[in-house]
């Protein structure tokens, strides 16, 4: 229901809201943080008071000093007087005094909160005030929280001082008197009325402090481009003066002889003074002082001396005119309880350079009382806004501010909340409209700062300016003028501000953007210019643009914040900000004036870096207005001006290393003291300027209008023409031919050789070589240098005649008649003969043939050409060739060069091959010897492209034939000497291999040759044969697959059948390897040869094989299956060789299987009742009273006895496969059928037993060990699941009183039943449940219900299933425990159903009179889970069995006993029963066929090994894929023994030793095959021999056996297809350390196991109890040989 208010207020009663006084004292002193908070409250009181003096005086505890004066800091004080002597107190400023939070309503005063008075009580409990003749206490009645006031009047009239006395509510040091002196003289400052502050210790004065005008002040203009009206129109500056201000200090020495303050524990408050004032007292008044350090040693004697010390400041200071709205007014009237004043004044600091400057050389800056005042240029945060006194908010630049801010309460900073802020405490605060008010005031104060800021640094730039303009370009002037301007850049420079940050943010933006309309200016290396004209210094163009105002470096160094700014925008947006220099800045310096060679210099380099930036278009305009632009000043070394080269006429660059510098140059050409500076590409592709050539040198140097100097004349000056002589052959080899031709017709009339008959043309002029007549005109050179060398070739390219004609030469010959053959060639060979010269020499009939028959001196001798004769040489002679008569004169040289001249005119240096071939072929024996050992020992030098195909019907090969030496052709001599062997010839043994090569001989048969020889050609015997077959096996590499086809089917391998004495031959397709395993059965059917290793392999790959493959066993056996059974001597053999053909199904050939399908060839056998006579007494039939009888069936006519129950009924009548699982499985794959399937079965029974019990325990009990014997059985997969079968209602238990089953099999027109009682039947699953009914008229059988249970969860069950399911069933669960199953969570599930019926059955007893009828219903049903680590893999069983093997092997006494005890390694089990096999132990009852089970069972395990062993093949393949079709068996997955998926990657076959092949990662390069094998060489063979000695043992072929090697990965072994592969990294990590050192055990003992492991994958491939139990068999089979083998070691 509604509710009225009003009647409910008329009903109530007034109470009054009272306020804990001392609680809110202590929250508002609580926001006083700042140092020296009294006495900052106390000055600005007495400023407002319009006091000039104040005196601090502090009174020490012993009230007066005597003895030597002791440290400041250690003074214990225990009362303050305040003192000034402003107005006295008036009657309302007694009564504002004693309330709070109520300010002082003048506005010409500072105070606005009230609450400065009450920062007294932070030291003291009862202050108390005098001010003239009155009085006024202050006390906590009662010492409880609130707070009274006492006053009354003076005795006797006070003085004109107006004094606050304040005993300290605990006892303290001193205040840190040095902090203290740089606050007041920080106060001080901007102190408005008050003028002197002093600080006395009782009677002594520490401290005083003055201030005065040290200049006049004066008023400054504001500049017209300064916007003087802040943002919002409410301030606008009127006027600004400019006062220097002096501060006079008088500091007592005993301050400066201060000792750091011991650090010691604060004394705890007193009882009654423990509150808020107690703990702040530090923070109010002495906080932790900084250690003022030491100027000067001061003796005792000096310390009450007085040390004086002044500092200069300059007070910039605005009168400010304020409008303000009435909403604002009432805002900010409303908050401060006084109105906003209408006129202010706002004051800045400022230390100039010469003034800080100074004060740093005149104390030192740490300790000075100044450092608080002087200019803070680095930012640190030194210098405050103030509002009567420094409050804690930073300014950001390098001086103090003073304005009436209006601060926070606590007076540490300016409020600056603005709108968003304000509006988050409507909520708080009663009213948000003075938050807005206070940051709208205090912001456009800040404008007035930056403003005032603006001003002071455009006066000092101005005045700088003025000076750099009177400074007449004096560099030191300029430099001290740069300095003073980066004083100013540094203090007015803006950093961030503490606390509010916005402080400095909102001045920067008002210092630069009130300048709207004036450009801001700034030092420059020109002087003081505005923004738009200055630059950014750039290094590059430095050196040449020297007029131009960039930023000094020091500046740019030192000042970077304030740079910074003026780069990014800080300015106004109609004013550009700091850019830096344009191309356009460099043009218009530089077509301003001419530049020198230095600055020249400097401006090329530029460009080959700024050039290279810009586009193509762009860099071709750019770089023509800069060679237009660009003049230089060349001047000589005098420097007197030379003369002035526009660089726009530059076209070329001079190389001094192929040019002189000295002579005179084309105008185009760049001045050496340029280009010198640069490199050749630079100056080509920065400026496209060439190399000038020496083409146009030399044309500009035989210019006439060049020549007009005769010291650079060429037909005057002979020295200038060796010079320009010399020039052209240092350059002559680097131009082109063209360029040649150009400078020879520019010089060809010029007479510019030096001869020793003046300057000639050089047509005239012959090399000194040619001087053999007296009046040539021959080169000679002034400097008497030779002419040799790249000056003849150049002297010569001129025209330089170097012989003389021939003609004239030959006149003179004919004349003189003195000169010989041998003369005239030596001659010859002197002079550089012309080819037409040449070629009519060669023509020539003019050189004698030696003549030894004695020619008559009368008869003029023939003269030949030179082509017609030979060198004179001995061989020549002997040979009987023609040579040249040389005479005796001179002795003939073949190196000599009348020689080499001889030769080219045609002279014979070796007979032609054809010649010499013909010659080896001579009849004449010495002749022919010599031209064959001339042609051997020139084959590889002079006849290098000698073919012996082209001779292959000459016979001048010397050969042996049966012994005897004889010549034979190419064609028909090989080089290899083992080819007699089969009849060819071969060369003789004199001639070497390396002769051979050269000769180009074959040195084997070609292929085709061979192969036409053997298929024609057959060994005599088997010895010849050995022979041939080994000699082949050394070069099979040279015969492709086709070669090896062809003699596959060539008879050429001889051999001897079994009782014929009679050779025959054979194809090697026809053939097999002997072996000892295999060969005696076969013997009679198939062929076996040995020719020894080497001729096997050849044969080998010529299609002999090592045994014959399944397919053809089978084909044989298929012949004629009844033949086939008797030569394998019965029944036995004749299954061994089909378990063969089994085990190798998959080679048989799709024809092979289909005449399977129909042929009689299958063993069988089936069970006959023996006779009568005899049978023993008795009325059944045991096993012993049966006969196997064994034939040779069809596939459809055998049936799979896996019903061994059907069997017994049915036996007489069925044909049955033997009992091998491979056998099995391969009758299955041609058609035989399973028994089970064969035989129908029925149940009949009667009535159901309700609730049997019977049925409930064995429904637990088979799920209970259901999982035991599915985690065993691996080889199968399950028709249904077992988290299926083990709901509630997919598994049915029924007892009845009697079971009937009748089995019937129908085969060909018979049909047979039997019916017999059963105590466990389970019908056909009918897609619902599985039922299993049970017969409560007998005992349980647990193996017709294990039968009855692997038929419902397997498609193909075996034997062995049931068994084990059976054993399983029937043992106790802690006799499987100790047989190795994981049975924990079984008797953990049976304890917790024992507990619980325990419990249930004590909870009955307790509820017997209550519910009797529950007691004996209770039951517990516990799902079994399936976790997925409850059972350990099989693979462990293998780990188990191999531990076994050690075991025995390794126990005292036995086959590895080293005398040491092993008990300290594996704990030893006493009284512990045996672990019987994985597989369960065969029941000894006959299996079919009518022997015993253990009696069979050893055979066929003996023969399924030996089956296994023979089953290991080599491996034919040079590349290994991995097999990734084959299953990998879940419990493999846990170890990393082996991979039976044949390998995880590629291999590849590298090398063999002693017929085992290595194999690495296919991957793996040559080179690191090669390092492999040189490495590992000796540890494959180590490896090797323990693998040879296994091979003995277990009777396996070595070639069965590989070897790989993989860095990483865990396969130890691996059988890939029959091939077991080793790997030979864990051989060396394990063995290879003690094979080494001669202990072989280890190695033999591990590796035989691993063997054992791999040969059993041959029966089993999957990790199974199966695979266990055939590992098992494989190791106790061959343990013996084993331990005799380690016994003989």
């Amino acid at each position: 229901m509604p509710v009225n208010r009003d009647a409910l207020w008329a009903s109530g009663q007034d109470e009054s809201v009272t306020v804990n006084q001392r609680a809110l004292i202590d929250k508002i002193l609580a926001r006083y943080s700042g140092e020296f908070t009294v006495f900052r409250e106390l000055l600005q009181n007495s400023d407002d008071a319009q006091a000039t003096k104040v005196e601090i005086h502090f009174r020490s505890k012993a009230k007066h000093l005597a003895g030597p004066l002791p440290d400041l800091n250690t003074i214990i004080v225990d009362q303050w007087t305040f003192k000034n002597n402003g107005l006295i107190f008036r009657d309302e400023d007694w009564h504002r005094l004693k309330k709070i939070a109520e300010g002082n309503p003048d506005e010409e005063k500072i105070g606005a909160f009230g609450v400065g008075f009450y920062s007294l009580f932070s030291i003291t409990e009862e202050p108390f005030v005098q001010s003239g003749d009155q009085w006024m206490g202050f006390y906590w009645k009662d010492n409880k929280d609130q707070l009274f006031a006492r006053r009354g009047q003076l005795p006797t009239p006070g003085d004109e001082w107006t004094s606050f006395e304040m005993n300290l509510r605990e006892e303290s040091t001193l205040p840190p008197v040095h902090d203290l002196s740089k606050f007041l003289t920080s106060s001080i400052t901007f102190m408005t009325s008050l003028m002197e502050v002093s600080v006395h210790l009782d009677d002594k004065r520490l401290i005083r402090l003055t201030k005065g005008a040290s200049k006049s002040p004066s008023v400054e203009n504001i500049p017209r481009g300064l916007r003087a009206t802040s943002a919002a129109g409410i301030m606008t500056v009127k006027e600004i003066r400019r006062t220097p201000l002096r501060i006079n200090a008088e500091v007592m020495k005993w301050i400066y002889n201060l000792s750091t303050p011991p650090k010691s524990e604060p004394k705890a408050p007193a009882a009654h003074a423990v509150n808020f004032f107690g703990k702040l007292l530090s923070s109010f008044t002495a906080p932790p002082p900084t250690p003022p350090v030491v100027q000067e040693t001061i003796e005792p004697a000096d310390l009450l001396a007085v040390k004086a010390n002044s500092v200069d400041i300059t007070i910039f200071s605005a009168e400010v005119n304020v409008r303000l709205d009435k909403k604002l007014t009432a805002d900010l009237q409303r908050s401060t309880k006084k109105n906003p004043p209408g006129r202010l004044k706002y004051e800045l600091v400022y230390t100039g350079k010469s003034e800080y400057d100074a004060s740093k050389l005149t104390e030192d800056t740490k300790s000075s009382i100044f450092d608080g005042l002087r200019a803070n240029l680095d930012g640190s945060g030194s210098s405050r806004i103030f509002i009567g006194h420094a409050t804690g908010q930073t300014t950001g630049i390098g001086g103090h501010m003073a304005a009436r801010f209006i601060p926070t309460v606590e007076r540490e900073s300016i409020d600056l909340v603005d709108k968003s802020v304000a509006g988050e405490y409507q909520q708080k605060l009663s009213s948000r409209a003075h938050l807005q008010a206070f940051s709208v005031w205090n912001q456009e104060l800040l404008y007035v700062g930056g403003l005032l800021a603006r001003f002071a640094y455009e006066l000092e730039l101005a005045s700088i300016k003025n000076l750099w303009a009177n400074a007449k370009q004096d560099p030191a002037v300029e430099e001290q003028l740069i300095n003073r301007a980066l004083h100013v850049m540094l203090f007015f420079t803006f950093h961030h501000s503490t606390p509010l940050d916005k402080v400095a943010t909102f001045m920067q933006k008002a210092f630069f953007s009130c300048g709207l309309r004036m450009p801001f200016p700034i030092i420059t290396t020109r002087g003081v210019r505005n923004i738009t004209e200055a630059r950014l210094p750039d290094p590059a163009l430095a050196t040449f643009l020297t007029d131009l105002p960039v930023i000094p470096a020091d500046v740019m160094s030192q000042s970077r914040r304030m740079i910074e700014s003026l780069k990014h925008g800080e300015l106004p947006d109609n004013q550009a900000g700091l850019t830096s220099i344009t191309f356009e800045d460099a043009l218009k310096e530089l077509r301003s004036r001419p530049i020198n060679v230095e600055e020249a210099v400097a401006c090329l380099r530029w460009w080959t870096t700024s050039g290279a930036k810009l586009s193509e278009n762009d860099r071709v305009t750019t770089q023509k207005a800069l060679m237009d632009a660009v003049i230089i000043l060349l001047r000589t070394e005098g420097g007197k001006a030379e003369r002035i080269l526009p660089l726009s006429i530059i076209k070329t660059f001079l190389d001094p290393k192929r040019l002189p510098l000295d002579g005179p140059l084309p105008d185009h050409v760049l001045p050496h003291s340029i280009s010198r500076n640069f490199t050749s590409a630079t100056l080509v592709t920065s400026f496209h300027w060439s190399e000038v050539s020496l083409l146009q040198w030399i044309q500009h140097i035989c210019d006439p209008k060049t020549r007009n100097t005769p010291d650079f004349d060429l037909e005057v000056s002979a020295v200038w023409a060796e010079q320009v002589l010399t020039t052209l052959a240092r350059n002559w080899s680097l131009v082109s031919g063209e360029m040649k031709g150009k400078i020879v017709v520019t010089m060809r009339h010029l007479r510019c050789i030096p001869t020793n008959s003046g300057l000639r043309i050089p047509g005239e002029v012959y090399f000194p070589g040619a001087n053999i007549f007296p009046d040539l005109p021959v080169l000679t050179l002034p400097s008497g240098v030779a002419v040799k060398g790249p000056l003849e070739k150049a002297v010569e390219g001129l025209g330089v005649r170097r012989d003389v004609e021939l003609q004239m030469l030959f006149n003179k010959m004919i004349k003189t008649n003195e000169w010989t053959i041998s003369d005239l060639i030596k001659h010859l060979a002197t002079r550089s003969l012309q080819p037409e010269e040449l070629s009519r020499l060669q023509m020539t009939s003019a050189f004698p043939k030696e003549d030894r028959s004695n020619t008559p001196a009368t008869e003029k001798p023939p003269r030949y050409m030179a082509k017609e004769l030979y060198e004179p040489s001995d061989v020549f002679r002997q040979m009987g060739l023609p040579i040249l008569d040389w005479g005796g004169k001179h002795k003939w040289r073949s190196a000599s060069p009348e020689a080499k001249l001889a030769f080219t005119l045609g002279l014979r240096r070796q007979p032609p091959i054809d010649d010499l071939v013909n010659l080896c072929a001579s009849t004449d024996l010495n002749v022919q010897q010599i031209a064959w050992q001339y042609l051997v020992d020139n084959i590889s030098t002079k006849y290098q492209d000698f073919d012996s195909a082209k001779y292959q019907q000459i016979t001048f090969i010397p050969s042996i034939r049966d012994g005897s030496r004889c010549l034979g052709s190419p064609a028909d001599v090989f080089s290899n000497p083992e080819w007699s062997a089969f009849g060819f010839l071969v060369t003789h043994p004199s001639i070497t291999k390396d002769n051979c090569t050269k000769l180009r001989l074959y040195p084997d048969p070609s292929p085709d040759k061979m192969i036409s020889f053997l298929t024609n050609h057959q060994p005599s015997d088997e010895a010849q044969a050995k022979v041939w077959f080994e000699i082949m096996s050394s070069h099979m590499r040279e015969y492709g697959r086709g070669h090896f086809s062809t003699l596959s089917k060539a008879t050429i391998v001889p051999s001897k059948s079994e009782g014929v004495k009679a050779l025959q031959w054979l194809s090697p397709s026809q053939c097999y390897f002997r072996r000892t395993s295999t060969t005696g059965s076969y013997s009679k059917l198939f062929t076996f040869v040995d020719f020894g290793p080497g001729a096997n392999s050849f044969l080998a790959a010529c299609g002999t094989r090592q045994e014959p493959s399944p397919d053809e066993v089978a084909r044989r056996l298929l012949q004629n299956p009844q033949q086939f059974y008797d030569t394998v001597d019965g029944a036995t053999n004749y299954m061994t060789e089909l378990q063969r053909i089994a085990v190798g199904q998959q080679q048989l050939t799709h024809e092979t299987r289909q005449r399977m399908r129909q042929a009689q060839f299958l063993l069988a056998s089936r069970r006959t009742p023996r006779k009568k006579s005899e049978k023993e007494n008795g009325d059944s039939l045991d096993d012993d009273e049966w006969d196997t009888e064994f034939s040779l069936r069809t596939p459809g006519e055998v049936v799979i006895a896996d019903d061994l129950n059907a069997y017994q009924l049915f036996g007489e009548k069925l044909y049955v496969a033997p009992q091998e699982d491979i056998l099995e499985a391969f009758y299955i794959t041609l058609g035989s059928q399973r028994l089970s399937s064969l035989v129908m079965e029925r149940c009949k029974f009667n009535m159901e037993v309700p609730n049997s019990k019977t049925a409930t325990e064995t429904r637990h009990l088979v799920l209970e060990r259901l999982p035991l014997f599915l985690h065993e059985h691996t080889h199968a997969k399950t028709k249904i699941s077992f988290s299926w079968l083990n709901s509630k209602d997919h598994f049915v238990v029924k007892t009845f009183g009697k079971l009937i089953v009748t089995k019937s099999l129908t085969i060909g027109q018979a049909h047979l039943e039997h019916a017999l009682e059963a105590s466990a039947f389970s019908p056909p699953f009918d897609g619902h449940s599985v039922k299993l009914y049970l017969a409560g008229n007998s005992q349980l059988d647990m193996y017709e219900i294990a039968m009855s249970l692997v038929r419902q969860l397997f498609a193909s069950p075996k034997a062995n299933d049931a068994l084990l399911l059976m054993t399983i069933l029937s043992t106790d669960l802690r006799a499987l425990k100790r047989r190795g199953y994981n049975v924990e969570r079984i008797l953990k599930q049976q304890q917790a159903e024992r507990q619980a019926a325990e419990q249930a059955r004590a909870k009955a007893v307790e509820q017997a009179p209550k519910e009797p009828e529950k007691a004996g219903n209770m039951s517990l049903e516990s799902e079994p889970s399936m976790p997925g680590d409850i059972f350990r893999p099989s693979a462990s069983a293998v780990k188990n069995t191999f531990q076994n093997f050690r075991q025995k092997l390794g126990k005292p006494g036995g086959l590895l006993s080293t005398g040491h005890d092993s008990s300290h390694t594996q704990p030893r089990i006493e009284d512990t029963p045996p672990v019987p096999p994985v597989l369960p132990p065969v029941p000894s009852q006959t299996r079919p066929g009518g022997t015993k089970v253990g009696e069979a069972s050893k055979r066929d395990i003996s023969s399924n090994i030996d089956m296994a062993i023979n089953a290991c093949r080599p491996e034919k393949n040079h590349l290994l894929h991995n097999r990734n079709e084959m299953r990998i068996i879940k419990e493999s997955l846990n170890e990393g023994y082996c991979d039976l998926s044949g390998h995880a990657g590629t291999l590849k076959k590298v090398a063999t030793m002693h017929n085992v092949h290595v194999y690495l990662p296919h991957t793996t390069q040559i080179p690191e095959i090669d390092a492999f094998l040189s490495s590992k060489r000796d540890i494959i063979a180590r490896f090797v021999h323990v693998m040879t000695t296994l091979s003995k043992i277990y009777s396996l072929p070595m070639e069965n056996m590989h070897i790989f090697n993989e860095d990483e990965g865990t396969v130890i072994a691996f059988n890939r297809n029959g091939s077991i592969f080793l790997n030979l990294r864990y051989y060396l990590l394990w063995h290879d350390d003690d094979v080494r050192s001669g202990n072989l055990n280890p190695a033999l003992v591990s590796w035989y196991f691993t063997l054992a492991h791999e040969i059993a994958h041959n029966l089993v491939q999957p990790h199974n109890s199966e695979h266990e139990f055939y590992l098992s068999a494989i190791c106790e089979k061959h343990l013996m040989d084993l331990g005799n083998v380690l016994y003989n070691l």
